[in-house]
């Protein structure tokens, strides 16, 4: 019960006054902290309205006030910032990528707490992989965390995962992998695919942070990514959403995992840059090695990126020019060879898109690398999760 309810007031007013403690708790959950005046234009409550909310949320504990910064305002006065009890809880994000377990915590207010990792054997057994989860878990602030007023996590894996309204989704073949968490951690479980929530996670705490309309590719083993819109993760009526890796390439005709051929990743995925670095004469026996001819001005490794960003550009200005996302985030072990990879990206990116959009579309460098898919996780459990609908009026 919020501090100022009584159990025998339940008048309108009283409910009223609730669903505006709601409102403002939900909205320093979602984005994390907030001034008031972004509290006002997030909520529509008026200034004395939001005033007495803020004043009791914070007497009662449940809200905290930072310091003010010091960069001041227009008008000279510094900005104070207004964010849920950092005390109140924490939260955490699993990431099972296809060779590595990731874990993050975050607390309420939205700052990281810790990131811990560890790789095993591509057929290691679910059952080892969520052991290998909770002693990482284990690892993070001293081992002290403790999910508090949130008792939720959020679950990245690899491959599609349906919507939970469309039916359960099956992401591991041996087992329920929610059913699997849920025992161990004795908490409810989100779930959804790894390279979508790191997107989600690159528009809540990474490059970019604050942005409503955000397109995410990882360039990786496989190529992929996700739609941050309005917001709020796209997941598509199936769960398909992001898929950008099997979007056909022209002159592209090599053979696709999904069966088909010329797709993105058929050209853009780091096997597939390294065949055609050998193709064209190069030597590297893994990524490192090409990074390495990168660096030294090796003519054919530039050429083999110089072709490989032209497709992804070409690509992500279809995409673009379908969603008319504000910022295009880009990750995965392939952006570390940075500008022979970026420069000609955004050359193709510049030459395809619509005129009018492209000063308008910002290109940049994810910035969280592996712990991505599990903050993409925890980003999800404090934004959207239906589980979530009720605070503490005090921490703890």
């Amino acid at each position: 019960m919020l501090v100022g309810m009584h159990p025998h007031q339940d008048g309108p007013l009283a409910r009223l006054r609730r669903g505006h403690e709601d409102l403002v708790l939900d909205l320093l959950r979602k984005h994390g902290p907030l001034s008031r005046a972004e509290l006002g234009q997030h909520s529509g409550l008026s200034r004395t309205t939001l005033s007495d909310i803020v004043t009791e949320l914070i007497e009662s504990g449940a809200v905290v006030a930072t310091a003010p910064g010091t960069a001041p305002r227009k008008r000279g006065r510094p900005v104070e910032a207004l964010t849920l009890n950092p005390s109140a809880g924490q939260a955490i994000g699993i990431d099972f990528a296809r060779r590595a377990v990731h874990v993050s915590a975050v607390n309420v207010a939205h700052e990281v707490i810790g990131s811990a990792s560890e790789p095993h054997d591509t057929g290691l057994p679910w059952e080892e992989r969520i052991a290998l989860a909770e002693r990482l878990v284990g690892t993070l602030a001293d081992g002290a965390l403790r999910l508090g007023a949130l008792n939720a996590i959020g679950v990245g894996v690899v491959g599609p995962v349906e919507d939970p309204d469309s039916g359960p989704a099956r992401p591991c073949p041996s087992a329920d992998l929610p059913a699997l968490l849920r025992k161990r951690f004795e908490a409810p479980v989100l779930v959804d695919n790894n390279t979508r929530l790191a997107a989600l996670a690159e528009a809540t705490w990474g490059a970019a942070a604050g942005g409503q309309d955000v397109l995410y590719l990882r360039l990786s083993h496989g190529v992929g990514g996700g739609l941050v819109v309005a917001g709020s993760l796209h997941r598509g009526a199936y769960g398909l959403s992001g898929e950008f890796g099997h979007i056909a390439v022209e002159s592209g005709d090599g053979r696709c995992s999904c069966g088909a051929t010329g797709c993105l990743e058929t050209v853009a995925s780091v096997g597939a840059v390294l065949a055609a670095y050998r193709r064209a004469g190069g030597h590297a026996d893994g990524l490192a090695a090409l990074l390495g001819a990168l660096q030294a001005g090796d003519p054919v490794a530039l050429r083999t990126l110089e072709a490989a960003g032209t497709h992804i550009g070409t690509v992500l200005a279809a995409v673009c020019n379908a969603v008319g996302p504000g910022v295009i985030v880009l990750g995965g072990e392939l952006a570390a060879a940075g500008p022979p990879l970026f420069e000609p990206v955004e050359r193709a990116l510049r030459a395809h898109i619509l005129p009018i959009s492209r000063d308008r579309v910002d290109l940049r460098p994810a910035a969280l690398g592996e712990a991505g898919g599990a903050l993409g996780g925890i980003a999800l459990v404090l934004r959207e999760s239906p589980l979530l609908s009720h605070y503490p009026a005090r921490p703890g």
